[in-house]
Order: structure tokens, then sequence, then C-alpha cells
């Protein structure tokens, strides 16, 4: 249960602000079937986290803890860094006529893959060694930070200050990460 709650956090902090977040708004607003493009994004977001931790599972194996301590400070960095520089919409492109689901699921699945949200979460599998408990913690914190987005639609940015949310979160996660890096050194 250890690597539940930190997925989830680390995973919704993450997502906020992030292209893949605007991916899912513009989806919602394109196809107006939020419950079918939360479906595709769970799904996707289920796909990729169960890589990533996948990942982890695997590199947990050939380090120590503190190494993997390291890694998931070195991800928590990123992320923060991540937040920190300006995003651009994605464009939603067309796969055809597959439908509204698919569509979702495909475009989120590519857009999240190595996405720093994947990163984060086979770092922190790579630390707890629990593939399904940091998949599913994962991927219920990429869905609650894209489900505002979808549900509200177009209203999302005007009720939310993006860019002051997303200093926000950067300036957290680059603490995080710096607390954590510090840890895995032995300095505090």
């Amino acid at each position: 249960m250890e690597s539940l709650l930190p997925a989830f956090l680390a995973a919704c902090l993450a997502e906020i602000g992030d292209k893949t977040q605007i991916l899912a708004l513009l989806l919602a607003v394109r196809f107006r079937a939020p419950g079918t493009v939360f479906a595709g994004v769970a799904l996707a977001a289920l796909a990729n986290s169960l890589i990533g931790a996948a990942g982890g599972v695997l590199v947990h194996a050939l380090i120590n803890f503190r190494a993997a301590t390291l890694l998931m400070a070195i991800a928590l960095v990123f992320a923060g860094i991540g937040a920190l520089l300006r995003q651009r919409d994605p464009e939603v492109a067309s796969y055809g006529r597959i439908g509204t689901f698919l569509t979702c699921f495909l475009g989120f699945l590519i857009l999240e893959f190595g996405d720093k949200t994947q990163f984060l979460t086979m770092a922190l599998a790579a630390r707890s060694d629990s593939l399904w408990l940091t998949a599913a913690g994962a991927t219920a914190g990429i869905a609650a930070a894209n489900a505002p987005a979808i549900w509200i639609g177009r209203r999302w940015r005007a009720i939310l200050p993006l860019r002051a949310v997303r200093i926000g979160v950067g300036v957290l996660l680059l603490f995080l990460g710096t607390i954590a890096a510090l840890t895995a050194l032995r300095l505090i």
C-alpha cells in the first residue's frame, strides 16, 4: 500500500496543466461525449501506467534502495521542470472513422507514452517494487487530474488559472525532488 498513495499524488500533480490534460479537454470539446472520452483516457492511462510500473519493477532488481530513491528524485525534478515550461496545445489528429473511444484512447496513449508521468511511475515502482499498486495509483491520479477538464470542458481554462497552478506544482515537485535527492545522498 505504500506505493499506491505516492503514485496517485505524483501522477495527479504531474498531469495538472500538462499537454495530456489539454488533449483530454480538446477531445471532450470535439466529441461532446465526456463519458466516452473519460473511458478512453482512463484506459490509455492504465496502459501507460502498467508499462511504466513494469519498467520500474525490472529496474528494482538491478539497483539498491538509495539508487531507486535518487531515480525518484530525478523523476520529480524533471516533472517539476516540465511543469514550469510553457506547454503548447496538442493537435487533435483524426484517426479515420474509428470512433470517439478509440480516437481518445490512441491519442492519449501516444501523447502520454514517455511522458513525465510515466517516468515518475517507473521511478516509484523501482523504489517500491510494486507493479499493481503503483500502476493503480498512477492511473487513478491521471484520471483524477483529467476528469475535471473532460467534464467541465471549455470553462476549465477560465476556472483554473493554469499558469499559476503549473508554477505552484512545478515548484512543489522541484522541492520534493530536492528533498528526495538529499535523502538518497544521505545529506539530510
